[in-house]
């Protein structure tokens, strides 16, 4: 159970610094058209990340 929850945290973290590097890979006009700022990626990926 505890080795579970750790595997678990990690997995969320991955696919945080993933959605992080993709986001950010984007120009301001392609976030833009997605309704996305550039200074809320880092909240977007954290939701993304927490489901």
């Amino acid at each position: 159970m505890f080795i579970a929850s750790i595997v678990a945290k990690i997995q969320s973290y991955l696919r945080y610094r993933e959605t992080v590097r993709e986001l950010s890979q984007l120009t301001d006009r392609e976030l833009d058209d997605l309704g996305i700022v550039r200074g809320d990626i880092g909240n977007i990926a954290r939701q993304y990340a927490a489901v």
